[in-house]
Parts: C-alpha cells; sequence; structure tokens
C-alpha cells in the first residue's frame, strides 16, 4: 500500500467560502478515481499547513493512474492556483527498495507530459516532498 499525503496552506486571499468548496471539491474528484481506494480530506493540524488530504493507493500502477487520471488533472488546475505552499509525502509497505524511484518517475512523467501542470506547480511559493520536480522521493 501507498499512502499519499499532501498537505498545503492557501494564498491569503483566499476566503473562507473558498476554502470550504476547495475541500469538498477535494473529496468529490478523489472519489472519482478507481484507485484510491480510501481518503481522509480536511483541515491539517500540527503544523504550518491550512489543508491536507491522505490517500490509500494499492501499488505502483494505481499511483500511476491516480497522478494521470483526469479528476486529479481537474483538481491541479481548480486547486493549485489557489495554494501558496505546499507539501507531499508518500509512505510505503511495499517491500521493493525502487518503489521510490518509480514515484519519483511518475511524477518526472507527468510533469513532462502535461506541461501546464507543471507550470501551475512552479509557480508556487514553496513546493516540498515526493512530488516536487528533481525530488527522487527519497
Amino acid at each position: 500500500m501507498i499512502y499519499h499525503s499532501i498537505r498545503f496552506t492557501l494564498k491569503p486571499e483566499v476566503t473562507a467560502v473558498e476554502k470550504t468548496e476547495l475541500a469538498a471539491t477535494m473529496r468529490e474528484l478523489f472519489d472519482r478515481i478507481p484507485a484510491v481506494k480510501a481518503r481522509v480530506v480536511g483541515p491539517d493540524f500540527g503544523g504550518k499547513y491550512e489543508l491536507g488530504a491522505v490517500l490509500v493507493i494499492e501499488d505502483i500502477a494505481g499511483y500511476a493512474e491516480y497522478m494521470n487520471h483526469p479528476a486529479h488533472l481537474e483538481l491541479d488546475r481548480v486547486g493549485l492556483p489557489l495554494v501558496e505552499e505546499f507539501m507531499s509525502s508518500d509512505i510505503t509497505d511495499d517491500p521493493d527498495p525502487e518503489t521510490g524511484a518509480k514515484i519519483a518517475e511518475v511524477h518526472r512523467s507527468r510533469f513532462a507530459n502535461v506541461p501546464d501542470i507543471a507550470e501551475l506547480i512552479s509557480g508556487l511559493a514553496e513546493y516540498t516532498g515526493s512530488a516536487a520536480p528533481g525530488k527522487h522521493g527519497h
């Protein structure tokens, strides 16, 4: 299993209503992706981030399906313009020592093949973690 976690802060001009709507949109779009076996979306406590999500994905094939699913791309296009700082991480019990490299490759391929998403990400004030361009998942 892979537990994919995202945490983020929103730009100061994002209203409370927009924040609530974004969380609802995240839930709706994640629920359209078959590879997402379970998910939680909501306020992020215990750090500098405002909202977060943890998604349960079965394996690296499912991870690639999730990352490239039209609903995920739609979420990126709607949500990233509202985000100021973003971080992601992946925790897995997959014994394959190459899992981190495979996760990094899913992201590298996605950024190469979907340039508008890569451009949105490059515009964020801070973007760290497993999905960050140029990172290798560890």
